[in-house]
């Protein structure tokens, strides 16, 4: 009975902007006095509020278009091909090298940081009490883990990673810095994937006489794959897009580093190109670089949700 209130309420609602919408357009600027006279026999409240939601949606498409209209506009000019050649000169400001890091510090951030979070987001939902003190514990830490600036990381990770491991700047202290980063991200996001999977599978799968680990594998996580592939997809984004953490801990040399030396992704790449204030031009065009890369992974992202999210119950 609530459920078929609400969906009456949101026709009634539907229609009443449709009908405005028509006093409007018919009649032209003397339909805005019917409007209002209109207006005042129904819920004004919901009115404006509907209406102050629409204006929100539309200023942040306007401020999203004018911010990707603006990158692309100052850098695509300035693409070329000496941006793309293997060895960074001053010449150049090849842009490949730090491409290239940047696939390396992804892959080696989520080897460490997505197994311990997936794991660890399986044993607090599947089997860890969700009211015992330690579950309360690992929640409230990684909201605050979430929260914290990545100033905060970097200086912790040049004090742990570099200082007292390597002396010295590397891709794997960036990595070590930047899996902590985003574990608390790909945590939650498993976590929620796992609550969203309907409890008449699980009770199905123990019906049919299926221990915990078959339950487990069989039908939690195959439910659960278009979340957990969300959450790591956005750490992706987060890690592509960190320039803050990894001046501290993996440094700024513009050459294509193996785990044990120094090298800039391309973040920190565009961040030293506006340091120096030399080469503005390649700057933007590095910009526009990383902005497609991070665009197409939240398109991705939300196609990956699509895909694999689990069928309705019938």
């Amino acid at each position: 009975m609530a459920k078929d209130s609400r969906n009456t309420q949101k026709i009634k609602q539907s229609n009443l902007l449709h009908k405005i919408w028509r006093i409007c357009a018919n009649k032209g600027k003397d339909g805005f006095a019917e409007m209002v006279l209109f207006c005042k026999h129904h819920d004004a409240l919901s009115l404006m509020l509907r209406f102050f939601v629409y204006m929100g949606i539309g200023v942040t498409v306007l401020l999203f278009g004018l911010l990707v209209g603006y990158i692309l506009y100052s850098g695509v000019p300035y693409l070329s091909t000496s941006l793309f050649e293997w060895k960074y000169t001053t010449e150049n400001v090849s842009m490949l090298p730090s491409i290239i890091n940047t696939a390396s510090m992804v892959v080696l951030s989520l080897i460490i940081s997505a197994p311990v979070a997936v794991l660890g987001a399986i044993y607090l939902q599947e089997y860890a009490r969700s009211d015992s003190y330690f579950v309360v514990s690992i929640g409230m830490a990684s909201e605050t883990l979430a929260g914290i600036p990545s100033i905060v990381y970097g200086i912790f990770g040049f004090l742990v990673f570099v200082m007292h491991a390597s002396g010295t700047f590397t891709m794997i202290a960036g990595a070590m810095t930047l899996s902590i980063m985003v574990l608390p991200l790909i945590l939650r996001n498993t976590q929620e994937a796992l609550k969203c999977v309907p409890q008449t599978y699980k009770e199905a799968g123990f019906g049919l006489g299926a221990g915990k680990l078959v339950v487990l594998f069989r039908i939690i996580l195959p439910c659960a794959v278009s979340g957990v592939l969300s959450g790591v997809i956005l750490a992706i984004g987060r890690i592509v897009g960190e320039s803050a953490a990894l001046l501290y801990t993996s440094g700024s040399v513009a050459q294509v580093a193996s785990v044990m030396d120094s090298g800039r992704t391309l973040s920190v790449h565009v961040y030293q190109l506006l340091q120096e204030g030399l080469y503005i031009n390649e700057a933007a065009a590095s910009a526009v670089v990383l902005l497609v890369f991070v665009i197409a992974l939240n398109m991705v992202s939300h196609f990956v949700a699509k895909k694999f999210s689990p069928p309705p119950l019938t």
